[in-house]
């Protein structure tokens, strides 16, 4: 019997949080790229907002002006809610492009960080999102661009393999364009763009931390699939296995953990 995802992945909020720092660190890198705050930005949307970390950056960057965080994850609203009362959150789906024409379209800045891998369809993505700012107005993108990484590897390899083949669904769960589509993309819908990638290099205390991080996001599409299962510790413990032979532990136990990401500002 073959298990098949739902149709949408339930996120958890506290997983994808324990490593807050590190997940939060490409999102002031992009913010930082974005227009001075010189009162001209009055208005924010930050598009798969997660439990709010990536908003409440766009906060400190942008103290007066009205931010909005949308997520498809009622969980992941509710924990922004919590966290940052001072912040306006909506449960929205990117990849319903009716929900997303509902939003305004006088953005000055849309931000997203780490969300799009998981929204198909790119080449209408992108201008779905460039048709919410006013002309003039700033796309910025941050997407993880680690397929090549041990870890990415890994994880296809034991869900592709006889043993999870016949049981783990089996649909692509990321959905990237190469840097070189992006380019041609955004040269066509964009009057100006730069892009740029930045590898981070994580210090993580053990190889059970990273099985941590990727309970929160790339093994969760397959542990929610297994859920229930006898085969889900099986699986975990497979990958667990292969990545502790593909990190070398370093002279004070700890792992580096390469992270590579991809980045983009585009203005409408």
């Amino acid at each position: 019997m073959r298990v098949t995802v739902g149709p949408m992945v339930q996120w958890d909020s506290e997983q994808y949080l324990r490593f807050a720092a590190e997940r939060t660190q490409p999102s002031r890198d992009l913010a930082a790229q974005l227009p001075p705050d010189d009162g001209t930005v009055t208005r924010v949307l930050d598009i798969g907002c997660g439990p709010g970390n990536s908003t409440a950056v766009l906060r400190e960057r942008y103290p007066q002006a009205r931010i909005i965080g949308v997520d498809s994850s009622r969980e992941m609203i509710e924990a922004a809610r919590e966290a940052h009362p001072d912040i306006e959150f909506a449960l929205c789906d990117v990849s319903d492009a009716k929900r997303v024409a509902r939003l305004p379209r006088d953005f000055d800045v849309v931000f997203s960080n780490a969300c799009i891998q998981w929204v198909p369809d790119h080449t209408t993505l992108i201008p779905r999102l460039m048709h919410r700012l006013r002309k003039g107005g700033t796309l910025a993108v941050q997407t993880p661009m680690n397929y090549d990484e041990p870890i990415h590897r890994i994880i296809a390899s034991v869900v592709h393999g006889p043993r999870f083949g016949a049981i783990l669904p089996q649909q692509r769960e990321f959905y990237n364009l190469e840097p070189d589509e992006y380019w041609e993309l955004l040269r066509k819908h964009s009057s100006g763009f730069r892009m740029w990638m930045t590898t981070y290099l994580h210090t993580l205390p053990s190889h059970e931390a990273i099985m941590e991080w990727y309970r929160g996001t790339g093994l969760r599409p397959y542990l929610q699939a297994l859920e229930g299962m006898d085969a889900q510790a099986e699986f975990e413990e497979e990958i667990f296995s292969r990545l502790r032979a593909a990190y070398p532990v370093q002279s004070d136990g700890s792992v580096i953990f390469p992270f590579p990401r991809f980045f983009f500002l585009a203005t409408r």
